[in-house]
């Protein structure tokens, strides 16, 4: 297997209660996983690197309100199309099982365990 741009997609508001200590620790977590994924030899993303700049820039003013709502996963979705596969982690969150049903749909690789990911070149 060649190296794949893989979408790292987890909960992000998700059990938060929109809690903002909260929230970053859901990032964090992504952020790790995609760290593994880079010394595993592919390109990690997370929708979150894209949107939430768009997002500040469009004067969103809080999580959820209809700026954010018009950015966030619409940024997941179109992002899909770039990349070779979608790598789902953490707990409940109906965003990130989106992320996995429309990769489905469009035929990428969807993996639900980081270890089943092979290792193509460790950096």
């Amino acid at each position: 297997m060649s190296s794949l741009m893989i979408l790292v997609a987890g909960p992000y508001r998700s059990g938060t209660n929109d809690n903002a200590e909260l929230i970053q620790a859901n990032v964090k977590h992504m952020t790790t996983v995609s760290l593994e994924l880079f010394r595993k030899g592919h390109l990690p993303v997370m929708g979150e690197w894209f949107a939430l700049p768009l997002i500040e820039e469009a004067g969103s003013k809080q999580i959820g309100d209809d700026i954010f709502n018009s950015i966030f996963h619409p940024v997941a979705i179109q992002l899909i199309n770039h990349v070779d596969a979608v790598l789902r982690i953490g707990g409940s969150s109906a965003g990130a099982d989106e992320m996995v049903k429309v990769a489905r749909e469009k035929g990428k690789i969807v993996f639900l365990n980081k270890e089943d990911i092979p290792v193509v070149s460790a950096i």
